[in-house]
């Protein structure tokens, strides 16, 4: 479309893929700078998006439920877009907007979904599969398809505002972090499920190699369901962690993962989030395929084991979780080093 007024963007829904898919906003808002651009995401991850300048508003999106699902596309019908990009594949995410009334909407062909789309491309296949591909270029190919011009060297990217960098300062202040000190960010949960998270004992044996290593500030980052995972790496290590339990959303999170000059984690979303902010990042890998994230890579360093079972995707591991129990705290300490 030449100069729709309206443009809407329905993000996917991991916080993960929230963040690789940043950049269509970017390249949506370069090529209808007169637009409005406004993310359909759901609650729990609108903070990721918060105080980007390529969006000019964020609508809650809750689409699981039958009357969330009405409220949701009644609140897309007020807004009367114009065009819709449609990232995830799911139909639930489409027939929001289609019912929402958006006159065009483009995504990926997939599962029947051409009937409501006014176009789109077909996904790779491999072997009958979709090939995985990096989703940050997934989610652009959609963008290509419509002859946009695409960002040159394009990355993810996130912003936080002045406020949300003062909350994540007085933290760090809290908890005795000053300005000169070296912090290395430990990041052990998954909201995915277990498959995706290295032992507890391993995560505290490597805060004592790194405490030996370097004079530094260990700075365990625990969401939401995770405090059982932080207790149990500090009550196995013989030095001192940092317990932000009960104290991080997904807005303070952004400068707390800026703060640090290292971050060791398993393959969620905030190894995203420091790819975006530019932090060296030592990433974990067990359960996922690393081609959907082999993409901005120029500051991370990716672990993983070829296992026949790698990757499988599970949320739970039904076997010994070898891909994960072959990595050992001596590796990623290696890792780590490289950085130092």
């Amino acid at each position: 479309m030449k100069s729709p007024n309206t443009i809407l963007i329905r993000f996917p829904n991991w916080v993960g893929d929230v963040v690789m898919a940043t950049p269509v906003a970017q390249c949506l808002k370069e090529n209808y700078p007169q637009s409005k651009i406004i993310a359909i995401v759901r609650k729990y991850a609108s903070q990721v998006l918060e105080d980007c300048p390529w969006l000019d508003d964020i609508i809650d999106c809750s689409d699981q439920k039958i009357s969330s699902f009405w409220q949701t596309a009644q609140a897309v019908r007020a807004l009367h877009p114009d065009m819709a990009i449609v990232l995830p594949n799911s139909w639930r995410s489409l027939l929001t907007l289609w019912l929402g009334g958006t006159k065009k909407i483009y995504g990926y062909r997939v599962r029947g979904r051409s009937l409501m789309l006014a176009n789109g491309p077909k996904p790779l296949l491999q072997n009958g599969k979709i090939l995985p591909i990096p989703m940050l270029e997934y989610y652009l190919e959609i963008c290509r398809f419509l002859s946009l011009n695409i960002p040159h060297e394009p990355k993810p990217c996130l912003f936080f505002s002045e406020e949300v960098k003062q909350r994540g300062e007085a933290l760090l202040q809290k908890h005795g972090i000053q300005k000169d000190d070296f912090v290395i960010g430990i990041n052990p949960g998954a909201k995915f499920g277990s498959s995706k998270c290295w032992p507890e004992s391993y995560f505290a044996r490597l805060a004592e190699l790194l405490g030996s290593r370097i004079k530094s500030k260990l700075l365990l980052f625990v969401g939401p369901g995770e405090e059982k995972i932080a207790n149990s790496i500090i009550s196995q290590s013989k030095v001192c962690l940092i317990n932000t339990a009960n104290e991080l959303d997904l807005a303070i999170l952004k400068p707390l993962v800026k703060r640090c000059q290292i971050l060791v984690t398993n393959d969620t979303g905030t190894r995203h989030y420091a790819v975006a902010l530019g932090v060296p990042t030592v990433v974990i890998i067990g359960s996922t395929d690393p081609r959907y994230t082999a993409s901005n890579l120029e500051k991370t360093i990716v672990l993983r084991e070829e296992i026949d079972c790698s990757p499988c995707h599970k949320k739970i591991c039904p076997g010994d979780h070898k891909c994960m129990t072959m990595i050992t705290p001596e590796k990623v300490l290696q890792a780590c080093e490289k950085f130092m």
